[in-house]
């Protein structure tokens, strides 16, 4: 840590050095003489239009481009304190992130479909993929969301400890339509075998058995041999959360699961 604060007041002292550098060289200007003797003359006949000038002090000129240079190199020391403010820059903090009506929508879906994802918030909200990726990275900056990465996909939740890690982990498994529909039916006790589990869901033993190996390793499904056949269950770790959250999805995840 300590090593880290030297290594910013450092860049930031070389900063400074070098905004006076810049600002030291900018004394000079070219002053070239006006077409006409009269001021303000037309030159082939255009409308001229005088503009009121207004004269700002050269001390608070290199005021502020000395804040604009501090004010970039903040943001990049510290990435997580987005945007700070200065000439026409929005400071974005905790008490202002949702004020932008795209963004508000970002959240709110996130909050209400707890493990969306990217693609899913792009397709519901209608919103451009790359706006909806900056506003998802504002929201994790400010605390407002987190990620869950699990299979090569990630998965956005709210934050503000609304879930622990178990919970994102069942969430997001119950998000694979394959997936809930297998756990609803051995809920129900309809279907606990891969033949069973096939034919009612209409596809191959093998298909049956890769999704039944994710959901062991996800620690949701367990097997047990009862002769010849192999009988699934419902993890106990698990079984709590399952039921919870199987019955949000059948129900759209209503504000009471939540």
């Amino acid at each position: 840590m300590s090593i880290s604060i030297k290594l910013q007041k450092k860049l930031i002292a070389c900063l400074l050095f070098f905004i006076l550098i810049i600002t030291a060289g900018a004394t000079e200007y070219t002053v070239e003489p006006a077409p006409s003797d009269q001021s303000g003359a037309s030159i082939s006949g255009e409308k001229v239009i005088k503009l009121e000038d207004m004269v700002i002090p050269y001390w608070q000129f290199l005021l502020w481009l000395a804040a604009v240079h501090i004010s970039t190199a903040a943001d990049l020391l510290y990435p997580k304190r987005l945007v700070l403010t200065i000439g026409g820059y929005r400071i974005v903090k905790p008490g202002n992130v949702l004020d932008n009506s795209s963004r508000f929508r970002v959240y709110g879906y996130i909050k209400t479909k707890p493990g969306a994802y990217i693609g899913e918030i792009v397709e519901k909200l209608g919103l451009n993929r790359e706006t909806v990726k900056y506003h998802i990275k504002t929201l994790e900056a400010q605390n407002k969301i987190e990620a869950y990465k699990k299979g090569g996909k990630t998965r956005f939740f709210e934050n503000n400890f609304a879930y622990d890690n178990e919970e994102m982990k069942v969430i997001s498994a119950l998000q694979n339509v394959t997936n809930q529909r297998i756990i609803s039916e051995i809920l129900a006790g309809n279907c606990n075998t891969n033949i069973s589990l096939a034919r009612e869901l209409g596809v191959s033993r093998a298909t049956v058995s890769w999704y039944m190996k994710n959901l062991r390793e996800a620690d949701l499904i367990m097997e047990t041999n009862e002769g010849r056949k192999t009988i699934y269950r419902i993890s106990h770790v698990h079984k709590l959360l399952v039921e919870k959250y199987i019955k949000c999805l059948q129900d759209s995840y209503s504000n009471e699961c939540m």
